[in-house]
């Protein structure tokens, strides 16, 4: 149905258990959250119009149900999964588990008191919470137990299981700049073109840039080009990778000359190239090509100059 989230996903389980955590790292891989709507407003939210300025209206939807919650019912929110699902709606529990001896740890360490428990023992607010929760454990689609889970190890686990329903992936931006006007204060990566020969003091190709095919054939033309770029590339795409697995959603490649006109922009685009081959979507900026640059801002010593 046009308009309506393709995946529904109530997130559910045991107070401290890393609720908080999983709709954290559901919502970076895409998806909309709720956390705590009572489940009488269920349909009202998923008949209003998807938010200002969103780019997917279908978008997969977590919703975040605890004993907390308002009109609370665990066998409730079983048969409205179930009656989405008879509906033909993509709609699943995710309930995270977590062992009473370490929820208690839990509940010490940061001084909280239990929902269940504002004026008694933590361990009998866990005990009541769990029975209360019992029908929701026993129909979860997926069942976590974080009880020997980092924070980190369940965000990693959450991207393995669920970052298949949505685009996902990492936002990819290569943007060249020159060093004369300050580095980007957004670079992940930085790498510095000023190694190579410079076009800056060819006098034909000094009004031209990096875009410019005889101006990329003078800087491959480096002995040292080929390497450096296969080097570069190899880096980068062993990175990216494991950026993703950590959960990182932007990253920025900067690729630096002098004035940012004619190395960095040729490196970048040709970065670019080599990273939408490996299956990236890379866009490309290129800062100082709209700035009009004066000789001043180049170096007088042929060689480090744009």
């Amino acid at each position: 149905m046009a308009g309506q989230p393709r995946r529904l996903l109530f997130v559910t389980g045991m107070s401290g258990s890393g609720k908080k955590t999983a709709l954290k790292a559901l919502e970076d891989m895409g998806w909309e959250t709720v956390d705590n709507l009572p489940l009488s407003l269920l349909d009202r939210l998923l008949a209003a119009s998807p938010p200002e300025g969103s780019v997917d209206d279908e978008r997969p939807l977590a919703l975040g149900i605890d004993s907390r919650t308002r009109d609370f019912d665990s066998a409730g929110v079983v048969r409205r999964a179930r009656l989405l699902r008879a509906q033909g709606r993509d709609a699943a529990i995710l309930f995270l588990d977590c062992s009473g001896a370490e929820l208690a740890r839990r509940y010490s360490e940061t001084r909280s008191r239990h929902p269940l428990a504002q004026d008694r023992q933590v361990e009998d607010g866990i005990a009541e919470e769990r029975h209360l929760l019992s029908p929701l454990r026993d129909a979860a689609d997926e069942l976590i137990d974080t009880t020997d889970r980092s924070t980190n190890d369940l965000q990693a686990y959450l991207r393995r299981v669920f970052s298949d329903s949505v685009a996902g992936g990492i936002t990819l931006t290569v943007m060249s700049f020159g060093f004369s006007r300050g580095v980007p204060r957004d670079a992940d990566l930085m790498f510095d073109m000023r190694f190579l020969r410079n076009p800056h003091w060819v006098p034909e190709l000094k009004p031209r840039t990096g875009l410019d095919p005889e101006v990329a054939a003078y800087v491959q033309a480096d002995p040292t080009y080929a390497e450096a770029r296969a080097r570069i590339e190899a880096l980068i795409l062993l990175l990216l990778p494991r950026y993703e697995a950590e959960g990182k959603s932007y990253v920025t490649i900067a690729i630096g000359c002098t004035g940012g006109k004619h190395r960095s922009v040729h490196f970048a685009e040709a970065l670019a190239i080599g990273l939408r081959e490996a299956g990236f979507s890379p866009t490309v900026r290129h800062r100082e090509l709209t700035h009009q640059k004066s000789d001043d801002q180049e170096s007088t010593v042929p060689g480090i100059g744009s």
